[in-house]
Order: C-alpha cells, then sequence, then structure tokens
C-alpha cells in the first residue's frame, strides 16, 4: 500500500530484535525509542498514513459514510483516479479545493445517471442527445447550474457534469445520493493519478480514504464540452473526439 510504512515497519521490527539481543529487556526500550524517532527524521513528509482500502463493499460503505460526514475522498473512475466529496457540502468542496492547491477552473460533478444530472443541471436537448449516446463514459457535459449547489462549487453559474462507466464508482455514486465532486485526485499542475500509489504519492494524507480499485482502464482524462454558449466548444480533448460530438448532435431524434 506505501512502501514508506512498509520500510519504517521492517526497520522497527529490526530495532526491537536487535536491541533485545544486543542490550536486554532491560535497556531496550530507551534504544529503540532513540533510534525510532532517527528513523522516522529521516522519513520525514514521506511518510503517509492516509487510510487506503480495496474498492470492495466495505471500503465502497466506508468511503460514502465519510463523504456524508463532510469528508473528502479519492476513488477510480475509467478515465483518472478522482478527488471528491458531497456536491451540496460548501464546507466540504472548500476543503477539496485547498487539497488540490491552486486551480482556477471549476471543479465538476459526476452523476449515476441522467436522472441525477436533471438535479444539478438545465439539461438540454443537445445535453440529452449526448449523455444518451456518451453516458455512462468520458465525456464531461458542462452546463447552466441549478440552484441547489452552493455558490463555491458554480462561481459562473455553469458546472460540468459526466457519468462514469466504472462499476466501482457508480457503486460508490448510488451509496452518495446519485452525485459526487469530480476533480482528478492529484496537485493542481501535476499529472493526473491512475493508480492509488500515484495518489498516496501526490496528496497523501491531505485526504481522508483512498478506494484502491486498480489501475485505470483509459489512463487519459474525459473529454470535455460546453453547451452554455450559442455554439458548441470543445474545453478539452479526450477519448471522444470533436467528429463524434458533432455527428451525435446533427443526427435526427429516431422519434
Amino acid at each position: 500500500m506505501n512502501n514508506d510504512l512498509a520500510r519504517l515497519g521492517f526497520h522497527v521490527s529490526s530495532l526491537i530484535s536487535s536491541a533485545m539481543i544486543v542490550n536486554g529487556m532491560g535497556q531496550s526500550r530507551e534504544l529503540i525509542f532513540k533510534q525510532f524517532v532517527t528513523l522516522v527524521v529521516s522519513l520525514g513528509p514521506s511518510i503517509s498514513l492516509v487510510r487506503v482500502l480495496r474498492a470492495d463493499l466495505e471500503g465502497l460503505t466506508a468511503a460514502a459514510d465519510i463523504v456524508r460526514k463532510g469528508g473528502v475522498i479519492c476513488y477510480p473512475t475509467e478515465t483518472v483516479y478522482g478527488l471528491g466529496c458531497d456536491p451540496f457540502d460548501a464546507s466540504a468542496v472548500e476543503r477539496s479545493m485547498q487539497v488540490k492547491g491552486a486551480r482556477t477552473k471549476p471543479m465538476p460533478v459526476l452523476v449515476k445517471d441522467l436522472k441525477n444530472a436533471k438535479r444539478l443541471a438545465q439539461v438540454s436537448g443537445h445535453a440529452t442527445k449526448l449523455a444518451r449516446r456518451f453516458w455512462p463514459g468520458p465525456l464531461t457535459i458542462v452546463l447552466p447550474a441549478l440552484g441547489v449547489l452552493p455558490k463555491i462549487l458554480v462561481p459562473s453559474g455553469t458546472i460540468g457534469l459526466r457519468s462514469p462507466k466504472h462499476a466501482v464508482c457508480l457503486s460508490l455514486l448510488g451509496l452518495c445520493s446519485g452525485a459526487l465532486v469530480g476533480t482528478s485526485a492529484n496537485l493542481s499542475g501535476h499529472s493526473p493519478a491512475v493508480s492509488a500509489d500515484q495518489v498516496v504519492r501526490d496528496l497523501g494524507d491531505r485526504v481522508d480514504l483512498i478506494l484502491n480499485g486498480g489501475t485505470t482502464p483509459l489512463g487519459v482524462a474525459s473529454t470535455v464540452v460546453d453547451l452554455t454558449k450559442p455554439h458548441v466548444t470543445i474545453l478539452r480533448v479526450g477519448p471522444i473526439g470533436k467528429q463524434e460530438i458533432m455527428q451525435c448532435l446533427r443526427e435526427k431524434a429516431s422519434r
């Protein structure tokens, strides 16, 4: 889970054994303590005590409980690992921003499905078309936000929404009332994490829990399309290309 913790445990075990052999039980405690402090100081900030759980039922339940209590978690999606919290909790959203660091772009929200998206934003006909074609999947759609979300999450009045194509993440969303802040789990300016180990190295114990779901299948961030203006704008190119998006929007409704 964490190489530094494993190294620490190995060294502590070795210190105890050595102290008992060389000094006897009566003198071992003070020596162990001094050597332990020296070891911890040498490892310094590289030690992370963040809680990492497997993305099974127990882990999902623990993660959802932390979210309900206003905590911040990291979790796997099909694109990259996400950093998230309850999108309706302004304090949790603010903490997520602090974890992320200096950031100018608003944080997106993951939703379980189109129904949950309609709770958060004004979903236009174009948005419905794209969601029905590409959700669940790696497409974030920027839409006008409804008044239910805190201002800190939607400072410009818009919100990016996506439904992930990842069984673990969809299960987590189901346990979190269908929505979860879904920015990438890395410090601003750093590369997005594609494994739990990378999240630990980049964010450490800044977060309350990390769900380990293995390496993300796609390994790249989602495509982002802005539907808040008269003309469709691709804000970020990802797994879904501009041509696919425009072709979908040009197609007539089947009925």
